[in-house]
């Protein structure tokens, strides 16, 4: 690809980022090295509203505070499906993360189906680190919730949000 083509490319990580982890951050910087932009675009699932530990807000406030070091990101929200997004913005790549081989199994399936539904979109896929490869939001917020030292596992940002999300649970176990 010349340097010309790179110019154009604008790519889109998605997800829910509930919350961001070390993980995704590792992926995102990374990317961040080979893509001239980068769209962080969380969906907002009106199926999903209430189930999610943060609102739609403070995963915006999250994720701009957690990738603000990196002047090629954004970040957005968008609702629907992403192939709709992506043709919304122009955006051709579909950013990935991988941590292990059954992510790759499910993720490729999601790509095909993403490339039917809008030809223009490449998946790219990037592995986390592996010193982040068992770390997942879900086992982020389980261990948070129950006062685990998480401080490791996320950005900064997202661990004051944990522990401000806990407080309560936490005055009540000390």
């Amino acid at each position: 690809m010349s340097k010309e083509t790179n110019k154009e490319v604008h790519a889109v990580f998605p997800g829910s980022f509930d919350p961001i982890t070390n993980g995704h951050l590792d992926v995102l910087s990374r990317a961040s090295k080979i893509f001239p932009q980068i769209t962080l675009a969380v969906l907002h699932n009106s199926k999903k509203v209430g189930k999610n530990l943060f609102t739609l807000e403070e995963r915006l406030e999250i994720l701009s505070k957690a990738s603000e070091h990196l002047p090629n990101v954004t970040v957005q929200s968008f609702s629907g499906l992403l192939v709709d997004y992506m043709r919304l913005t122009g955006a051709t790549v579909i950013l990935r993360g991988l941590r292990a081989v059954s992510d790759y199994e499910y993720e490729l399936q999601i790509a095909h189906l993403n490339r039917q539904m809008y030809p223009k979109a490449e998946t790219v896929f990037i592995m986390a680190a592996t010193r982040w490869s068992y770390v997942s939001s879900s086992m982020v917020r389980e261990l948070a919730s129950y006062g685990a030292d998480i401080a490791k596992m996320v950005p900064p940002a997202a661990a004051a949000a944990l522990y401000l999300k806990f407080a309560a649970e936490y005055a009540e176990k000390n």
